[in-house]
């Protein structure tokens, strides 16, 4: 009697844990995440509370709910583990049956010079990930306090002492102030690839999106209750600074197009979409409906002293939609600017003893 064939072994998924602060997410941030979800089959974000991070890093711009919900939104996240140790073990990764923690390739260190993975990384269970050059919370920071200022980093107003100006260009360079590269590469890395099926809904959304933040996320939520497509209408850099004026926006378009890309409510992204909606936009993109935040809140109107929603409102295919959250890119850059003599010192201390581990590692 032949010998009844075995059945083949079944694959347990391979767990793969990364934590950190993740203080006003951005696409470097994002990027992380997706490259740790490639190295494996489940993504577990370990997030420190507030407490943890002001006690080795310092103040962090975002409330630990901010961060918690913000990371819970981005595509390639499939658990969250609030409340995370900052330092964390090989215990810690098989309470939460991981096999292993993923970090980028630059030197994590708390404000003291503490490597935060050195457990992990004597009992082999480290990987490395590829930072995103160009892009930081401690850059963003520091491009918000700028705006105090009024001026832009290319100091052609010379706003900025040239001894402040050369301060700004002398960090490390894993958090000082750098221009992110696009490509079609990373956009393609961030898309979906998820066509729209014929009888999706698709609900448009025009704005700038800038410093992406859970005011950002809730109406994004909300937009999702409309429809079954959400595609933004990512406003240029050129007409973001048109209506909101000063420095605006502190992110650029490329910027703000991965951060958009990365969030799961978020099906597709016109870049530089037209300010003004015409109905061969409407039936270019086959928009259902255009949707817009905050009832009551101002819009600024066109050039041309238009309506820059005339078109969906004649087509009763415009809405105005609460998400209940008053969070806004103004109120964000508030919070920096009233705290911007802690935020200065935790990037300061930060960069230099970043700087300092650099040198003794590369040579420099």
């Amino acid at each position: 009697m032949a010998a009844a064939a075995s059945e083949p072994a079944t694959t347990r998924p391979v767990r793969v844990w990364m934590d950190g602060c993740f203080d006003m997410v951005h696409f470097g941030h994002a990027n992380a995440l997706r490259q740790a979800k490639k190295m494996g089959d489940v993504l577990v974000v370990g997030v420190h509370s507030d407490d943890a991070i002001s006690k080795y890093k310092g103040p962090p711009v975002w409330t630990e709910q901010e961060r918690y919900k913000m990371i819970r939104a981005i595509k390639w996240v499939d658990e969250v583990v609030e409340d995370a140790p900052y330092f964390p073990t090989p215990e810690q990764l098989d309470t939460y049956g991981c096999d292993f923690c993923v970090h980028g390739d630059d030197i994590s260190t708390t404000v003291d010079g503490e490597d935060c993975y050195s457990a992990l990384k004597n009992g082999g269970r480290y990987r490395m990930c590829s930072r995103t050059q160009g892009i930081s919370t401690t850059d963003l920071v520091g491009r918000m306090l700028l705006m105090t200022r009024d001026h832009h980093l290319d100091n052609t107003n010379g706003a900025i002492d040239n001894q402040e100006f050369a301060e700004l260009h002398e960090k490390c360079p894993w958090t000082g102030v750098s221009q992110f590269i696009a490509s079609t590469q990373k956009i393609l890395e961030f898309s979906s690839g998820i066509e729209r099926k014929p009888n999706d809904k698709a609900v448009y959304i025009p704005g700038s999106f800038d410093l992406f933040h859970c005011g950002h996320l809730d109406f994004l939520e909300r937009v999702r209750q409309e429809g079954d497509y959400v595609i933004i209408g990512l406003h240029g850099d050129a007409v973001v600074n048109w209506y909101k004026g000063c420095n605006h926006p502190i992110m650029n378009i490329h910027e703000r197009v991965l951060t958009l890309l990365a969030c799961k409510y978020v099906s597709e992204v016109v870049i530089d979409a037209p300010y003004k909606i015409t109905e061969e936009m409407m039936e270019q993109l086959s928009i259902d409906m255009v949707c817009h935040g905050k009832p009551g809140s101002p819009v600024p109107p066109c050039k041309d002293g238009g309506d820059p929603y005339a078109v969906p409102k004649a087509l009763w295919k415009f809405k105005l939609l609460d998400s209940g959250n008053d969070l806004t890119t103004t109120i964000l850059i508030d919070r920096i600017i009233r705290n911007r003599i802690s935020y200065r010192t935790r990037n300061q201390r930060k960069e230099s003893r970043e700087l300092e581990m650099y040198k003794e590692v590369y040579g420099e």
